[in-house]
């Protein structure tokens, strides 16, 4: 039978939380009925709303913008600071929740996650039951309310849990997306940014249906690989599966938060040189290699973004984790401004298991044990002298600027 793959979603997660948070401690105020919103510290770079209740959406507020475009759009608004201890915790009750129910789950942010219903489905009339089953459940077991899009394909339903919200169900399989999707705006359609939108607009393409029926030839003209992703995604194309095992995998990574937006490419790659060079040397340091590599994306109004790839063969160097990082970094950024990049590595194995070699790699052997005896020497000087000690000239007038976490 065809894949069925539920997208669960919590409702204005930070928003939910932390109003259920106020409500035990004792408020007679639930910031979800109210105009309020969830933000924080301008000068820490959390100046912006994170998340906002439905009476403040009626004011044109929306998620991203500096609180103080908030507040001018509606005086009277309540604004909460961020609590992530709170969040991840809450988050994670939902997913120990979800996992006994079906353990193929695979987790992409704090408040959301997509599930393989597959292997389930034989249990419940419907999808849909199922569905209406968990968004019950989930009510009466925590307080907040999820949205859950169901499809044969991930992106669509990505795209039908955000379909009317809060606390419902919606389908949009492939013999749908001509009547529930195409009359869309082509900024509804996931992935497609800011700037993606504006590209589309000057080529007269405004719906996701006239994306759907564009030559892709000229949208990968005007947006590269970026413009073919979009075209995929408007017609239904998207053979991910439900990747479980990574997110439960051991894995080592990195990430840094940027003291200004990166807008162009250049500029990113410097941010994943530095990274590929930490995750490379924790790699090494832990006498491991890597046969899966991610990339995160995380835009300034706080949308995320991530795209993995399995590699030849297992790696540890920093030269084939930048590669791969710059590759996975132009498949994925949609030319919005990106406040963070991260890189994971998974499908971990001892580096001194034995791999076989294609031809190619033969041949390529001797550079390789050059780069390898390299990137020894300069942990081995970093070891000892500090991680400041030997630096690329490139990085030299970025890494005061970056917050790793």
């Amino acid at each position: 039978m065809d894949s069925i793959i539920f997208h669960i979603d919590v409702n204005s997660a930070y928003l939910s939380w932390t109003a259920l948070q106020l409500l035990a401690d004792g408020s007679s105020t639930d910031l979800r009925r109210i105009p309020s919103i969830i933000g924080g510290d301008m000068e820490k770079r959390r100046g912006v709303v994170l998340a906002k209740s439905i009476p403040a959406k009626k004011y044109g507020i929306h998620t991203g913008e500096p609180v103080i475009h908030a507040m001018r759009k509606c005086p009277s608004l309540v604004m909460a600071p961020p609590d992530h201890t709170l969040y991840a915790r809450r988050s994670h009750e939902l997913m120990t929740y979800l996992s006994d129910i079906c353990p193929d789950i695979e987790q992409v942010s704090v408040d959301e996650c997509y599930m393989d219903f597959t292997p389930l489905a034989g249990r419940y009339a419907s999808p849909a039951a199922c569905a209406d089953k968990i968004r019950r459940e989930v009510l009466e077991r925590f307080g907040f309310t999820v949205n859950i899009g169901i499809s044969d394909r991930k992106v669509l339903a990505k795209m039908a849990s955000d379909f009317r919200k809060p606390d419902m169900t919606h389908t949009l399989f492939v013999n749908e997306i001509e009547k529930k999707m195409w009359p869309l705006p082509v900024s509804s359609l996931y992935m497609c940014g800011k700037s993606s939108e504006e590209t589309l607009r000057k080529l007269e393409i405004l719906t996701i249906g006239d994306l759907a029926r564009s030559n892709p030839a000229i949208l990968k003209a005007h947006l590269k690989s970026h413009g073919t992703l979009l075209w995929e995604y408007a017609n239904g194309i998207d053979a991910a599966a439900v990747l479980s095992e990574p997110a439960k995998a051991k894995g080592i990574g990195n990430s840094v938060t940027l003291a200004a937006d990166v807008v162009t490419s250049e500029a990113a790659y410097t941010v994943l040189l530095s990274l590929a060079e930490s995750v490379g040397a924790r790699l090494r340091a832990h006498n491991q290699k890597a046969l899966m590599e991610s990339l995160e994306i995380k835009y300034a109004d706080f949308r995320t973004a991530s795209h993995q790839t399995i590699l030849p063969a297992p790696v540890d160097s920093d030269r084939i984790l930048y590669e791969t990082a710059c590759k996975l970094f132009d498949e994925s950024w949609n030319h919005e401004p990106v406040r963070l990049l991260g890189i994971r590595t998974a499908k971990l194995c001892s580096a001194s298991e034995p791999v076989q070699l294609s031809l190619f790699d033969m041949q390529q052997s001797a550079s390789s044990e050059k780069q390898q005896k390299l990137d020894r020497a300069i942990d081995a000087i970093r070891k000892r002298f500090g991680e400041d000690s030997v630096m690329r000239g490139s990085l030299l007038e970025h890494k005061d600027g970056w917050k790793k976490r």
